[in-house]
């Protein structure tokens, strides 16, 4: 195990949650677009999206390690998969004035949930801050032993 592993795996959780909250942003950013994308000809409300964490596979050496029977030298660590959008059907809104409203006067919104989003977006915050706390710890210990030296 190398005194830089736990530096690796916050940083790609750092990294991942980034990512997250950028994704939040952009779906509050378009909680009222009608016109996300054009499909089969027709309009489209702006589809929800969501961020899929996967354990970050390790490298070759942690791989030959596993093959040796040595496990204690495994650094574990999150990376993004793929974002996802989410199927939830679309909020059908009353609004004839609305230039998008169908023949009934429903307009049909994105899915996205401001107070969702919010929930979304202070995990994502509390785990950054976490990760920031952990990288913060890592640093001094390193920086403590470096004094041992001295």
């Amino acid at each position: 195990m190398t005194i830089f592993n736990s530096i690796n795996t916050t940083a790609s959780a750092l990294t991942a949650q980034r990512l997250r909250m950028d994704v939040i942003s952009s779906n509050m950013a378009n909680v009222d677009t009608t016109r996300g994308r054009l499909v089969n000809g027709e309009w489209e409300p702006y589809k929800r999206k969501q961020v899929v964490f996967q354990e970050q596979e390790g490298s070759f050496a942690s791989h030959l390690n596993t093959a040796r029977g040595n496990t204690s030298n495994q650094a574990g660590g999150v990376k993004v998969s793929r974002i996802v959008e989410d199927e939830t059907p679309f909020e059908m809104v009353y609004d004839p004035e609305n230039p998008e409203a169908d023949e009934t006067g429903y307009v049909r919104m994105p899915n996205v949930d401001p107070l969702r989003e919010m929930v979304d977006l202070m995990s994502a915050s509390r785990s950054y801050e976490a990760n920031v706390t952990v990288l913060n710890a890592s640093k001094s210990m390193l920086m403590k032993t470096l004094e041992i030296g001295k």
